[in-house]
């Protein structure tokens, strides 16, 4: 195999930590010989257990001496839960490292592939650089940024409408929608959600196994680590009894001062945690601190499901990174809600985006697209 397709095959290996790794990035590795003969492979599974590198050491064994490792990301020169892997690939005689991209942390890029240099070791890289960048969107922002990614996630109608008048939106789309929008949730540190979406819908905002269509040690894998539920409620109107603050998946609802003291301890007393944050100039959240403070507590991607208003005002302050819509063959009727609430009334007002993919999920058609809104 050639080093393209080693490196290749070491992002397909990253890619089985999806939904797994948080806050971790997911990293790949293979470790080869000069012929491009594969001697040893692996890839970070979840948050404090071996990272990818020494994973592929453990699977090559003595063989990994005098060889080479391509890695997607570049190796830790740090210890955390872990050692530096660093350390493990000087440990094992390898005689050449071969990288997929720099590690975006301002603190410590560039600094581990000193160090493999500095022990005598041949570096080399970027290697399919925009294909690693990929598999870490998230945490790549949150290093270089102190933000998480944000998609917004929206399900409509092809008129555009996302409920009726009346609120009633079950269901929209399809079963294989759901589905994928399971794998989404897996695959973010937090869902975020309106008080309004849960005094209408009453929604769990969880990942279920037995919904997520994966095989099935995967779909247990994806659902283990439950994403925190974020429910923004400037007044807190949530009510005691609903399903978002029951279950094993934790709960954080954002509130401002305006909120009432007595009001925040009953609902403390639920299990969730009642955060205050800042409010903005119309007395609600103020949405740029509660990504901040997300970012903080480590998540590298967040989901907003939420209804017309909440979404409409990520995307007005352009918080929003990557949309992901999904489209039923179906009509509402002009009555419905639409899938944004924007103060837009001139066409030179117009928030632009860029289509990425399109594609059929079942019934429904799936839009992805990211934003290129400048405020």
């Amino acid at each position: 195999m050639s080093p393209r397709e080693l490196m290749a095959r070491a992002i397909q290996l990253a890619e089985r930590g999806l939904y797994t790794t948080m806050p971790n990035p997911r990293v790949g590795c293979v470790i080869a010989d000069a012929e491009g003969n594969i001697l040893g492979e692996g890839w970070h599974k979840r948050a404090g257990e071996g990272h990818a590198e020494v994973e592929a050491l453990k699977d090559a064994g003595e063989k990994a001496a005098g060889n080479i490792a391509y890695v997607t990301l570049e190796p830790c020169s740090h210890s955390g839960k872990t050692g530096p892997c660093t350390d493990a690939l000087i440990a094992a005689g390898v005689a050449k490292v071969v990288y997929g991209m720099e590690d975006p942390n301002p603190q410590v890029s560039g600094k581990g592939l000193q160090k493999l240099r500095d022990a005598g070791i041949e570096v080399e890289g970027p290697l399919l650089e925009e294909s690693c960048r990929a598999l870490n969107p998230g945490f790549i922002k949150r290093m270089t940024l102190g933000l998480p990614l944000v998609r917004c996630k929206s399900a409509m109608s092809i008129d555009g409408r996302t409920a009726m008048a009346s609120g009633e939106s079950k269901w929209v789309t399809g079963p294989a929608a759901r589905a994928d929008v399971q794998r989404l949730r897996a695959r973010s540190c937090a869902i975020v959600t309106g008080v309004e979406t849960v005094r209408h819908d009453n929604p769990n905002m969880n990942v279920r196994a037995d919904e997520i269509a994966l095989e099935m040690l995967t779909a247990e894998a994806a659902a283990e680590k439950q994403p925190l539920r974020v429910v923004v409620d400037s007044k807190l109107r949530t009510p005691a009894k609903s399903f978002i603050l029951q279950g094993d998946a934790p709960t954080l609802l954002v509130t401002t001062e305006a909120s009432d003291p007595e009001r925040r301890a009953r609902l403390q007393k639920t299990g969730a945690e009642v955060l205050v944050l800042p409010a903005d100039k119309d007395g609600r959240v103020h949405l740029g601190e509660l990504l901040r403070e997300l970012a903080r507590r480590e998540c590298n991607e967040v989901l907003i499901e939420s209804g017309a208003t909440l979404s409409g005002a990520f995307m007005y302050q352009a918080h929003v990174d990557e949309i992901i819509i999904y489209v039923a063959p179906k009509i509402l009727g002009s009555s419905a809600r639409p899938l944004f609430e924007l103060p837009i009334e001139r066409m030179g007002s117009m928030l632009p985006i860029t289509i990425t993919d399109m594609r059929a999920v079942g019934h429904d058609w799936r839009i992805t697209a990211t934003t290129d809104i400048e405020r």
